[in-house]
């Protein structure tokens, strides 16, 4: 058996994969050879695999993001934010306060634009994540 440690999430991110496991990721890059090899990891969990991630919120997305792979819950946990997703009716705009959540749906554009500085956590599909400039 594994020792749990307590690690500081918004640098330790967390894979959660099929079978109720939950998997510590180190020194995670927002790189593209970082983020491939994290995918040819945990290929294995199919879309049932999530990231799992603190992340500040200190400025304005300059892009928009959408998971084909599934569903995304965004919790605010501090600061505020609002979160813009592209519907096909038109943007929803959800004003978020600490404490506040929404979910993306699966294969939705979105964005965010910061009121007051914070942090967000993410718990979003593990693969397959698209990016387009704003």
């Amino acid at each position: 058996m594994t020792i749990p440690w307590v690690f500081d999430l918004s640098s330790t991110f967390v894979h959660l994969g099929l079978g109720g496991t939950a998997t510590e990721l180190p020194d995670f890059e927002w790189t593209a050879d970082f983020l491939d090899r994290y995918e040819a990891e945990t290929r294995s969990d199919g879309p049932d695999g999530r990231l799992v991630v603190l992340s500040p919120q200190e400025e304005h997305w300059s892009t928009w993001e959408r998971h084909p792979a599934g569903e995304e819950v965004v919790i605010q946990m501090s600061g505020r934010a609002v979160l813009i997703q592209d519907l096909p009716d038109g943007e929803n705009r959800c004003v978020l306060d600490p404490g506040h959540a929404v979910i993306n749906p699966r294969g939705v554009w979105h964005t965010s634009d910061v009121l007051e500085p914070g942090m967000a956590l993410f718990i979003t599909p593990g693969f397959g994540t698209e990016h387009r400039p704003r």
